[in-house]
């Protein structure tokens, strides 16, 4: 089948376009920025990119994949609806492609990205060719998404919703046999109400896991209790419970009562050690034993912008990192902050999410990074106040090159395009 993407650089999108390939659809693609990694990814992969929404420029296709961040109005959406053209959304069509295999969703607000790359290593280094979609690269993998020939397929499952035309969420489409619930907050502010929005979406979820089928949540998050109170007929496993836990101050891991070390797994901070718990008890309901999962963590090398080391450069060193609500930031600043206490630390904000720059967590913003030394803020949309918060990068840029010299380390945050700070930043030590 003839398939063109719409969307096709986001990283659920650019991962669908593989998985595609691989099935035999000869595939191509439209979007309005293409920047690294996924740009790159795509050309690796050999799918033909058209830049722009012009009608003249998108080539006949059987079946077009609409990204959920195009809505009426755009040129191509308007051509295909006045048509009367076949349309699909991303999710729809990889659900469609996965009825035949046992999906493994990893799901949860943060860490998804991670947990999910964290079990398809697990998999694949105790042999098993395990087909997955994550959003996001690793260093690990040569591609964020595979076929795979094992009859086990994992998946990020993302809340988000799927398209302009079908307002559930993502996971929703994938018709998982068993499923990680890693934590529950808000966010989404563009497309959700409130926490009981969302706390609805994950309940339509679990509704869906079969009897034969798990769900594994960690028992000291609220949110998922409320969620599974409202009805769950598959096998709960509970971490934090009698039978599963984990000590976050000696990096043991419990499992009906045999003790584990986690003190040689390489990622830093609280959020990782939650993230490979979450990911050894999903490889043991795959049959993999713990002390197994464990031996093949210690050479997972974690995933591009997640906490990544860019450079060294006069001996300040820069970090990338994807954290873009006030949980992750907190979270990546103190295990920055744990893994170097001396030394002082400068974060790079950007509001660049919908539900940050709406200015719900006005409140929650100031505290999560109050475990580094400084930190200037990018709020394009101005919806926070304060000497360090900049509506415009030049601005921001301009107060960095004054401060940089006095920081051991700069730890960059934001779900947006990185390489805006990366550059500049780079640029001026060079210089200096």
């Amino acid at each position: 089948m003839r398939i063109h993407i719409l969307g096709v650089c986001g990283t659920f999108m650019a991962g669908l376009a593989q998985i595609l390939k691989e099935s035999g659809h000869d595939v191509s693609g439209s979007d309005i920025q293409f920047y690294p990694p996924m740009s790159d990814y795509l050309r690796d992969i050999d799918i033909t990119t058209i830049k722009g929404y012009e009608v003249n420029k998108m080539p006949e296709a059987d079946l077009y994949v609409i990204g959920n961040a195009l809505s009426r109005g755009n040129e191509c959406v308007e051509y295909i609806l006045e048509n009367n053209l076949a349309y699909t959304s991303g999710p729809s069509i990889l659900g469609k492609e996965l009825r035949e295999r046992d999906v493994f969703a990893v799901s949860g607000t943060h860490g998804k990205t991670s947990t999910a790359y964290m079990l398809t290593h697990i998999l694949n280094d105790q042999g098993r060719d395990v087909g997955y979609l994550v959003g996001g690269i690793s260093k690990n993998f040569k591609n964020p998404a595979s076929l795979g020939s094992d009859k086990t397929f994992v998946i990020e499952a993302d809340e988000y919703d799927s398209a302009f035309f079908d307002k559930r969420s993502k996971f929703i489409n994938y018709h998982p046999k068993n499923i990680i619930v890693n934590n529950i907050e808000f966010d989404h502010a563009d497309i959700f109400d409130d926490i009981n929005d969302i706390k609805r979406q994950f309940h339509h979820l679990v509704k869906l896991i079969p009897n034969s089928g798990n769900i594994i949540y960690y028992q000291d998050d609220e949110n998922i209790l409320d969620v599974l109170s409202k009805g769950a007929y598959s096998d709960l496993i509970a971490i934090n419970s009698d039978n599963i836990n984990v000590n976050f101050s000696t990096k043991e891991l419990t499992v009906h009562d045999e003790t584990y070390s986690l003190k040689d797994l390489p990622l830093i901070g609280i959020h990782n050690l939650r993230n490979y718990v979450c990911a050894i008890i999903a490889a043991q309901v795959e049959g993999i034993e713990v002390s197994d999962s464990i031996d093949s963590l210690k050479s997972f090398l974690g995933v591009k912008r997640r906490m990544e080391k860019i450079s060294e450069i006069n001996e300040i060193k820069i970090y990338d990192d994807f954290a873009h609500h006030p949980t992750a930031i907190r979270l990546s600043s103190q295990a920055l902050r744990n893994k170097h206490p001396n030394r002082k630390i400068l974060g790079i904000i950007e509001l660049g999410s919908n539900t940050m720059s709406s200015g719900y967590h006005k409140e929650n913003l100031l505290d999560s990074y109050e475990s580094i030394n400084g930190a200037l803020v990018l709020d394009p949309k101005g919806m926070y106040q304060g000497d360090n918060i900049f509506q415009s990068i030049s601005a921001l840029l301009e107060e960095l090159t004054k401060i940089i010299k006095d920081y051991d380390i700069i730890l960059i945050m934001t779900n947006r395009d990185s390489q805006k700070f990366i550059k500049p930043i780079l640029e001026s030590l060079e210089e200096k």
